[in-house]
C-alpha cells in the first residue's frame, strides 16, 4: 500500500516536468525583437553558458573525487545517489538559465506593449525554472526511496538504506554552494566595476552600452541569480522532503515508533514525498491567477499566484493526513497536518517580512534613501541597521514554528513513552520545513523572473528603446528584488528546520551505534565545537566578500582602462571589449569558488573522525549564527538596492543627485551581502549537516578503531 501511494509522487514530478517544457516552448516562441536586440542578448547567452559549462567541468572533478571516497569510506550505492543528486540540480539550472538567457529579449520586446505583456513573458520564463528545480528534484528524491527505502519490510534496513539515499542530497547541496558562491562572485564583480565606474565616475546610466562591463554584469544576473538561485532551492527543497523521511526511519528503527504500530512509521515515512508532489500541482494552478493590468500592482499578481497555491496546498496536504488518520486506530495523525501548517504559516509570514524591510513601499528602504542624503557612510549605516533588525521577526517566527510543530506532533500520539514524543514531537518540526518549501516551484517563479526582468531592462538601454520601456522593466526589476529577498527568506528559514531535523537525526545514530554518545554542555569537546560551528559561517562570509573585492578591483581596473585607452567610446564611436570583463568575472569565479566548497565539506569530516561529539556541538553553532547572518546580509542587500532604485525614481534628488551616488555606493556593499554570502549561508550549513549525516559510518568505524 504505501509503495503504491508513493508513486503519487514521481507521477507529480514528471506533470511538472512537461509543463516545464510547455512553459519553455511557449517563452521561445515569443518575438524576440529586432537583430539589435537579438546582437546583445545572443552575447549574454554566450558569455553565461561559456560559464556554467567551465564551471560544471570543475564540478565534474569535484565530485568525481567525493564520490570515490563515498565508494570506498561509504558504499558505491551512496556514491552514485551522491552523483545523480549532483547531475540534476545542474542539469535543472542549465534549463532554466537556458530559457532565460533568451527570454529576457522576448520580455524587453513584450515591454514596448505592456508592464502585462512583459510579466507574462518573464514569469512563465521563472516558472519554468521553478519546475524544472522541484520536479528535478522530487523525481530524483521519490525514485531512490522508492527503490530503496519504501520497498522494505525491516525497519533497521530502511534506517540502513536512507543513509544511502543521503548522498542524493549531499551531491545537490554541494552543487549548490559552487552555483551560488561561483555564480555570485561572478555576478557582483561585475556589477560592482559596472556600477562604481559607470555610474559614479563616469556618470552614465546603468546598463549603458559605453560601460565595458556591461554585458558580464547581464551575464552575472543569469549564472548568479538564476542557475545558482535554482541550484540553492534545489538543495533546500531536497533537505526538507529527507529530513522527516530520514527521521521516521531512524525512530523507527530505533524502536520509538513501535509504541504506535508499523502503520504509522511507514506513512510517516512517505507523507513528505507526497506533499512535495502536491506542491508542484499546486504551483501549475498558481500560474493561473499571476495576471495584471496596466497601471495595476505588480507584487499583488504574484502574491495572488502565491497564495492561491498555498490555498490549495493545505487542503491537499489535509487530504493526505485525513488519508492517514484513516488507516490507523490508537494514534490521532490528523494533527500533524498543524505541523506542516506552523511550517507553511511561518514561511509566510517571513516573506511579508522580508517584503517590509525591502520593498520600496515600506518606511525600512525610505529611511536608508533619507539617510543617503548625507552621504554614502550613513547609508551604509542606516543598511547594516536595517539587515540586524530585519533578523528579529524571522527567528521568531522559525522558534514559533518549532515549539507549534513540535506540540502538534506530541498531540498526533499521546499514548507514547517519553521518547516516542519526542520522536513524533521533532517529527513534527521536520514535516514543518516540507511544509515551508512545499510550493518551492512557484515560490522559485516569482523569483527568477526578477533576472529576466533586470537583463530586459539591459537590453532595452543597450539598445535604445523607448524610455518607457526601461520605465516598465525597472518596474518588474524592482518588485523582483522583493521576491528574491522573499524566495531567500523560504530557504533560509526552512534550512534551519531541516537542518535541526538532519542534527536530531545524526545525534539518534550516533547514539544507536554508540550507546555511551551524548551531546552535553558540561564536555569541553562540546562547548569548543559549538564555538568552532559558530565562527565558520564568519570566515566563509570572509571568503565570499573577499573573493567578491579581489575580482571587482580587477573589474574596476580594467573598465577604467577602457574608458582611458578606447577612444570614442563615450561618444559611441567605438565599442568596448566586452570580453575582457567578461574573462575576469569568469576566471576570478571559478578561482575563487573552490576554497569554501572544499572547505564545508572537509571540515565536518575531519571534526567528525576526531571526535563525533564534538561535531554535534560545532553543527549547533553553525546552524545558529548561519541562520542569522544568512537573513541579515540578504536583507540588507535587499533594502539597500531598492533604496537606490526608489530614489532613481525621482525621490531626493533622483537620478544623478548626491544622494543617489550614496545609495550607488550602499548597493554595492549590499550586492555580495544579497548575492555571494547571504544566500550561500543556508547552502553552507545544510551541507554541512547532511554530510555530517551522510559520514556518520565513517566516524562510527573510526571510534571503534580507537
Amino acid at each position: 500500500m504505501t509503495v503504491q501511494v508513493a508513486w503519487m509522487a514521481p507521477i507529480c514530478a514528471l506533470i511538472g516536468i512537461c509543463m516545464a517544457g510547455y512553459l519553455g516552448s511557449w517563452v521561445l516562441k515569443q518575438d524576440p525583437g529586432p537583430d539589435k536586440m537579438n546582437n546583445i542578448s545572443l552575447k549574454i547567452q554566450q558569455g553565461a553558458k561559456a560559464f556554467l559549462m567551465s564551471e560544471y567541468k570543475l564540478l565534474v572533478i569535484f565530485m568525481v573525487v567525493v564520490a570515490v571516497v563515498m565508494a570506498v569510506a561509504l558504499s558505491p550505492i551512496t556514491a552514485i545517489a551522491f552523483v545523480t543528486g549532483g547531475i540534476l540540480s545542474a542539469l535543472a539550472g542549465y534549463i532554466g538559465m537556458h530559457v532565460a538567457t533568451r527570454a529576457n529579449t522576448r520580455t524587453a520586446y513584450a515591454a514596448e506593449k505592456s508592464v502585462a505583456a512583459a510579466l507574462n513573458v518573464s514569469f512563465k520564463s521563472g516558472l519554468t525554472m521553478g519546475l524544472s528545480v522541484a520536479s528535478f528534484a522530487l523525481l530524483g528524491l521519490s525514485l531512490w526511496l522508492i527503490l530503496l527505502v519504501f520497498g522494505v519490510d525491516s525497519f533497521d534496513l530502511m534506517h540502513e538504506h536512507v543513509g544511502m539515499v543521503e548522498g542524493f542530497a549531499t551531491g545537490a547541496s554541494a552543487v549548490a554552494l559552487f552555483a551560488r558562491v561561483g555564480g555570485g562572485i561572478y555576478t557582483k564583480a561585475a556589477d560592482v566595476g559596472a556600477d562604481l565606474v559607470g555610474k559614479v565616475e563616469a556618470g552614465i546610466p546603468e546598463d549603458d552600452p559605453r560601460n565595458p562591463a556591461t554585458i558580464a554584469d547581464n551575464v552575472g544576473d543569469n549564472v548568479g541569480d538564476v542557475a545558482g538561485m535554482g541550484a540553492d532551492l534545489f538543495e533546500s527543497y531536497t533537505g526538507a522532503i529527507l529530513a522527516p523521511t530520514i527521521l521516521a526511519t531512524t525512530f523507527a528503527a530505533l524502536g520509538y515508533f513501535g509504541a504506535f504500530g508499523s502503520i504509522d512509521a511507514t506513512w510517516a515515512i512517505v507523507v513528505p514525498v507526497l506533499i512535495a508532489g502536491c506542491g508542484i500541482i499546486t504551483s501549475i494552478i498558481g500560474l493561473l491567477a499571476v495576471r495584471t493590468k496596466e497601471g495595476a500592482e505588480l507584487h499583488k499578481a504574484l502574491n495572488r499566484g502565491t497564495y492561491l497555491a498555498a490555498i490549495i496546498e493545505v487542503v491537499a496536504i489535509l487530504v493526505i493526513f485525513i488519508m492517514w488518520n484513516n488507516q490507523t486506530v490508537d494514534a490521532q495523525p490528523i494533527w500533524l497536518f498543524g505541523s506542516v501548517l506552523c511550517g507553511l504559516v511561518a514561511g509566510l509570514l517571513i516573506g511579508k517580512t522580508t517584503e517590509y524591510f525591502c520593498s520600496d513601499s515600506y518606511k525600512p528602504v525610505h529611511q536608508i534613501a533619507e539617510a543617503s542624503e548625507t552621504g554614502p557612510g550613513t547609508n551604509v549605516i542606516q543598511g547594516l541597521s536595517t539587515g540586524m533588525l530585519s533578523t528579529i521577526i524571522p527567528i521568531l517566527l522559525v522558534a514559533f514554528a518549532i515549539i507549534g510543530a513540535y506540540t502538534f506532533g506530541n498531540m498526533a500520539f499521546p499514548n507514547v513513552d517519553d521518547m516516542g514524543g519526542i520522536a513524533v514531537g521533532l517529527f513534527g518540526v521536520a514535516l514543518a520545513a516540507t511544509g515551508m518549501l512545499s510550493n518551492t516551484a512557484i515560490t522559485i517563479g516569482v523569483d527568477a523572473y526578477g533576472p529576466v526582468a533586470d537583463n530586459a531592462g539591459g537590453i532595452a538601454e543597450m539598445a535604445g528603446l523607448p524610455e518607457e520601456v526601461r520605465e516598465r522593466t525597472d518596474e518588474l526589476d524592482s518588485v523582483g528584488n522583493t521576491t528574491a529577498a522573499i524566495a531567500k527568506g523560504f530557504a533560509i528559514a526552512s534550512a534551519g528546520l531541516s537542518a535541526i531535523s538532519l542534527f536530531v537525526s545524526y545525534q539518534a545514530t550516533m547514539h544507536h551505534a554508540i550507546p555511551e554518545f551524548e551531546l552535553t554542555l558540561t564536555d569541553p569537546l562540546i562547548i569548543a565545537g559549538i564555538f568552532i560551528g559558530a565562527m565558520i559561517p564568519f570566515m566563509f562570509a570572509a571568503l565570499t566578500m573577499g573573493a567578491v573585492s579581489r575580482a571587482a578591483h580587477a573589474m574596476v581596473a580594467e573598465v577604467r582602462r577602457q574608458f582611458r585607452e578606447i577612444k570614442g567610446i563615450m561618444t559611441y564611436e567605438a565599442e568596448p571589449e566586452y570580453d575582457k570583463c567578461i574573462a575576469i568575472s569568469t576566471s576570478s569565479a571559478l578561482r575563487e569558488m573552490m576554497l569554501p566548497g572544499i572547505l564545508a565539506v572537509v571540515i565536518p569530516v575531519v571534526i567528525g573522525c576526531f571526535n563525533p561529539a564534538m561535531l554535534g556541538g560545532f553543527l549547533a553553532g553553525a546552524v545558529s549564527t548561519g541562520m542569522l547572518l544568512a537573513i541579515f546580509m540578504s536583507n540588507a542587500g535587499g533594502a539597500w538596492d531598492n533604496a537606490k532604485k526608489y530614489i532613481e525614481k525621482g525621490a531626493h534628488g533622483g537620478k544623478g543627485s548626491e544622494a543617489h551616488k550614496a545609495a550607488v555606493v550602499g548597493d554595492t556593499v549590499g550586492d555580495p551581502f544579497k548575492d555571494t554570502s547571504g544566500p550561500s549561508m543556508n547552502i553552507l550549513i545544510n551541507l554541512m549537516t547532511i554530510v555530517s549525516l551522510t559520514f556518520s559510518p565513517l566516524f562510527i568505524l573510526v571510534q571503534s578503531l580507537f
